[in-house]
Formats: structure tokens, C-alpha cells, sequence
């Protein structure tokens, strides 16, 4: 029996490991777009962002599903990457009115 909850432990780093990488991946484009082209507004940004961010989201969940993360973790991930985002536009909007 510990040997299955040794096994489901390090299923469950390895699970949230891999969700943050993803997250990691999310903010690399948007600050890419951002630094690059410096069009937050654009409707095609907005899309790509939204897309990712439900992709994530549906990983999390199937993730939660399987028990290898808590339903709070997931939620801290979305809520920290979510915040990072947010301000990474706000940094981007004060750059572009100067």
C-alpha cells in the first residue's frame, strides 16, 4: 500500500510539474507578443490568449479528475498565471504610452 501511495505522490508532482511548465509556456508567448509586436488589444492576441488559458484550464481539470492535483492547487496555478498576465498587460499598456 505504500509503495501505490509513493507512486500516486510522485504522479501527482510530476502532474502539477507539467501543468506549470504549460503555464511557464502561456506567459513566454504573451510576454513575446508583448515585447514584439506590443499589440495587447489585438483581437487575434486576445484569442490565442483565450485559447491557451481554456487549454490550461482543461488540463487542470482532467488532472483534478484523476486525483493527481487538489482542486485548490489548480486553481492557485490558473489565479497566479492569471495575475502574472495581468500584470505583464499593465506593464505593457504604461510602456506604450510614453
Amino acid at each position: 500500500m505504500t509503495l501505490a501511495v509513493e507512486t500516486l505522490s510522485g504522479q501527482s508532482e510530476k502532474a502539477y510539474a507539467l501543468l506549470k511548465e504549460d503555464a511557464q509556456k502561456i506567459l513566454n508567448l504573451i510576454e513575446v507578443q508583448m515585447t514584439n509586436l506590443t499589440m495587447p488589444q489585438c483581437p487575434l492576441y486576445e484569442e490565442v490568449l483565450d485559447t491557451q488559458m481554456f487549454g490550461l484550464s482543461r488540463e487542470i481539470d482532467f488532472a483534478i479528475r484523476l486525483n493527481l492535483i487538489k482542486e485548490e492547487e489548480g486553481k492557485q496555478l490558473l489565479g497566479q498565471l492569471e495575475q502574472q498576465l495581468s500584470a505583464l498587460h499593465e506593464a505593457c499598456m504604461r510602456g506604450n504610452r510614453k
